[in-house]
């Protein structure tokens, strides 16, 4: 087990290596940085000025490899338009994205397990359909614009939600269900599969045999069994979740780190855009990294692998 620990974390210590840097070159060609830092409007002498004084004069290769090693010091540089250091921007918003993300992949699992269930047990029939119909509007409905339907219904027309803001848990209803609706059919057909799978084994059939009730072998014997394949899951589409979160933090005005990253697109802060695509990246890859060591941890054959 530890060697496989070993190896997984070297491995995911690549990723993220390899990530860092195609994030960091994407967002280099994307634009000019010192024309950000000197202002709009700023004259071409005052634009080479900002490029030499924060080593955009240097070659890229160079300049990743420092930009690099600042991260690693925890100095992940002064932001352009808050005019304030990065870190503590990202750590004061940082729990705001985590609590959405979390509430998300909670309501996900809340809606999926019993929509797959039903869809094992009764395959094949009109109720199968129904589970299948509802997790196909999920996928297909794009979050933003469920989002807009769940504001138009709950809080324009019934006023029982607030809009904006991240003042109490109301606040992250709409924004928990817009945001875990879109990953519940990955997690319902994942259910539903092993479910289906696990049923049609041999000691369920003894189970049954032996005369155990149709809620113990369900949830009992097959459930417990047909979930291993949903903790992968599960660890990616919260690492998934933390960074699709841009869209719903900016629709309901949450100020996390989704937002946070908007608004450092418009602004063009490319210091706050490097440091929130280089942590959410860690986190997915930290959060990957987990799911294969608890899986390892539940199937002792994945260990060798």
């Amino acid at each position: 087990m530890a060697l496989f620990i070993v190896k997984r974390l070297g491995l995911a210590l690549l990723v993220a290596l390899a990530v860092s840097a195609i994030a960091f070159i994407l967002l280099r060609v994307s634009g000019d940085p010192a024309i950000a830092i000197a202002g709009e409007g700023a004259r071409d002498i005052d634009i080479e000025a900002a490029r030499i004084r924060h080593g955009l004069d240097q070659p890229l290769l160079v300049q990743y490899f420092i930009w690099l090693g600042q991260i690693l010091q925890g100095n992940f540089g002064q932001s352009v338009f808050y005019k304030t250091d990065v870190l503590p921007l990202i750590t004061s918003k940082m729990p705001i994205t985590l609590s959405l993300g979390l509430f998300a992949i909670a309501f996900a699992l809340l809606i999926s397990f019993p929509l797959g269930v039903l869809a094992a047990v009764y395959s094949n029939t009109w109720i199968d359909r129904l589970c299948l119909s509802i997790a196909v509007v999920g996928q297909a409905l794009p979050n933003f614009f469920f989002a807009l339907i769940l504001v138009m219904i709950f809080s324009i027309n019934l006023r029982w939600l607030p809009v904006s803001g991240s003042a109490s848990w109301m606040n992250y209803i709409m924004p928990t269900i817009a945001l875990g609706y879109y990953v519940t059919p990955a997690f319902m057909r994942l259910i539903r599969a092993g479910m289906i799978e696990v049923l049609s084994s041999d000691y369920i059939r003894t189970a049954r045999a032996k005369g155990l009730s149709s809620t113990s072998v369900i949830f009992k014997h097959a459930l417990r069994n047909a979930v291993m394949p949903v903790v992968a899951l599960t660890a990616v589409q919260l690492g998934y979740l933390l960074g699709g979160s841009v869209v719903i933090e900016t629709i309901f005005a949450l100020d996390g780190l989704g937002f946070l990253a908007y608004q450092g697109i418009i602004h063009k802060d490319f210091p706050i855009i490097q440091s929130v695509v280089m942590i959410l990246s860690v986190v997915y890859v930290l959060l990957t990294l987990l799911s294969d060591i608890a899986n390892a941890w539940l199937n002792p054959r994945l260990r060798g692998q």
